[in-house]
């Protein structure tokens, strides 16, 4: 580590007078070095859903159904969503093969308005532009650096 320097928690480095001055306002140690560092700003995640892409979504929603005991909590023909009873945040959807830009996951976010913004500003490849959907979402894609497709999404309250 450089002379005058601690490491943030996500690698980067920052100046050790910064986490010092931080300290000395009384913020937690966890956080004094995080707060100087732009990977860190605040993004309210609400859930994560893992996408199956299936040539037989009625068979995959059955084995989940039956199975696991998920129930359908939103079917739209063409995609559908299964939660747990006991857990509704726990939940897979299932997209037909018909989609073949469906995502590998979603991710609800509180602001897609600003996640979107800052993918832009990062140079991120947006797959699928930011739109409302008429099922009540407003949503982009985009890939994440392997390549999978990671649809972000908040509900709109309209």
């Amino acid at each position: 580590m450089r002379d005058g320097w601690v490491t943030c928690v996500t690698g980067r480095y920052v100046r050790r007078a910064r986490a010092t001055r931080l300290a000395a306002r009384g913020v937690p140690r966890r956080c004094r070095v995080a707060r100087s560092c732009d990977r860190t700003r605040s993004v309210t995640v609400s859930r994560a859903v893992p996408n199956i892409k299936s040539d037989r979504p009625a068979e995959t929603r059955e084995f989940f159904v039956d199975l696991l005991g998920f129930e359908v909590a939103m079917d739209l023909g063409w995609v559908m969503t299964v939660a747990s009873p006991t857990n509704p945040s726990a939940q897979v959807t299932i997209i037909s093969n018909d989609d073949p830009s469906a995502p590998g996951i979603s991710v609800g976010v509180a602001d897609v308005d600003a996640v979107h913004a800052r993918a832009v500003e990062k140079g991120l490849e947006i797959a699928y532009s930011l739109r409302d959907e008429e099922w009540g979402v407003r949503r982009f894609m985009l890939r994440e650096p392997s390549g999978t497709v990671v649809n972000v999404v908040s509900h709109r309250s309209d």
